[in-house]
């Protein structure tokens, strides 16, 4: 991949940049042809994964928050509270922030949402003392993500 098309890479996607580096430092690690010699590629390459993982980290945290407030909003309307409609459109935020640095992330979002929903009904049916069948076992991806959007 050329510099310029790396740094317009980087500029649209941060999230597909890293891992499109990341495979070129593996290539040359794997390669040995000394282009990178005196780097230490096993620790760069390591540490970039680690930014990658918190950059999903941050979504499943994120989503399944988002997901057990909007479950709490539904299934407990006598506590609503400017609080969690705070919350939920704080969670909103940071996703659609994500998702605008990398885009490539509303992909990770898509697969890992239903286990995410899956967590956040766990943790709603603790925190409400309501059974976990009480929640629906599925809800629309795009109705979380809608700001408009609140449970009633």
């Amino acid at each position: 991949m050329s510099t310029k098309i790396a740094t317009a890479l980087y500029e649209r996607d941060y999230n597909l940049w890293l891992e499109q580096i990341l495979q070129q430092l593996r290539h040359c690690a794997a390669s040995g042809d000394g282009a990178f010699e005196g780097i230490d590629l096993k620790n760069l390459i390591e540490e970039l994964e680690s930014m990658g993982r918190s950059e999903k980290r941050a979504v499943y945290s994120n989503l399944k928050i988002l997901l057990m407030h909007l479950l709490k909003y539904k299934y407990l309307p006598e506590k609503r509270s400017n609080s969690w409609r705070s919350t939920i459109r704080e969670h909103r935020q940071r996703l659609e922030e994500a998702f605008g640095d990398s885009p490539s992330l509303r992909n990770y979002f898509t697969e890992v949402f239903h286990s995410c929903y899956r967590a956040a009904r766990e943790l709603a049916a603790e925190e409400t003392g309501l059974a976990l069948d009480a929640f629906p076992t599925e809800v629309s991806e795009e109705a979380v993500l809608n700001p408009d959007y609140l449970p009633e």
